[in-house]
């Protein structure tokens, strides 16, 4: 198993970046996982800026040269890691530009003139790690969900990843909440998976 974990926060002394080195301990001692690539999208300097003028035009986003390496990290990779935090009850605008730029018609999904789209990056698996500063229920109860949602069935449903764990951390500003255990967790996870 390939991993690609995709890393979205400005700042290596986050409780974000003490998940990330949790997923690549974990895999690191998992017999099952053959490899894993960490892209921080904010050290690579990844432009999440969206822009279409007469020189670049949408119908040729998939095959914008200035992608091609994160093309093909995606198309390697056969589980996906994204580890970011929660801010406004969604991902930082950062991760939303990547997904606007890489997951383009052509690349991640094709129409095919009906309702929904093929998605051609079936078979792969993707695991979101969030954390959030309010309580883990938030989400569900005052936002319906919405993040989770969002991720689910507007993003990777629709280009044909249809396994999708979610860690989804809240009160994670607060002493007493549980950080060191729910980084166990993670770790344990990525130490045990297999598909």
């Amino acid at each position: 198993m390939k991993l690609l974990v995709v890393y979205t926060h400005p700042s290596h002394e986050s409780l974000s970046y003490a998940f990330l080195r949790q997923v690549v301990q974990g895999s690191g001692e998992n017999a099952a996982v053959e490899d894993v690539k960490v892209l921080d999208l904010y050290e690579a300097g990844f432009d999440p800026v969206l822009v279409f003028n007469r020189e670049k035009r949408r119908r040729d986003m998939h095959v914008d040269p200035a992608l091609a390496v994160y093309r093909e990290q995606l198309l390697w990779a056969d589980k996906i890691v994204f580890v970011y935090p929660i801010w406004w009850g969604r991902p930082p605008a950062m991760l939303l530009g990547y997904i606007d730029r890489l997951f383009a018609s052509g690349f991640a999904y094709r129409d095919k003139g009906g309702l929904l789209p093929e998605g051609l990056l079936k078979n792969k698996s993707v695991v979101c790690i969030s954390t959030m500063k309010g309580p883990s229920l938030y989400p569900l109860f005052w936002l319906h969900d919405a993040h989770k949602t969002l991720m689910r069935k507007a993003l990777f449903r629709f280009v044909g990843i249809k396994k999708v764990k979610f860690f989804e951390f809240g009160r994670m500003e607060v002493k007493d909440g549980a950080q060191a255990k729910k980084l166990d967790k993670v770790y344990r996870y990525f130490k045990t998976v297999t598909a």
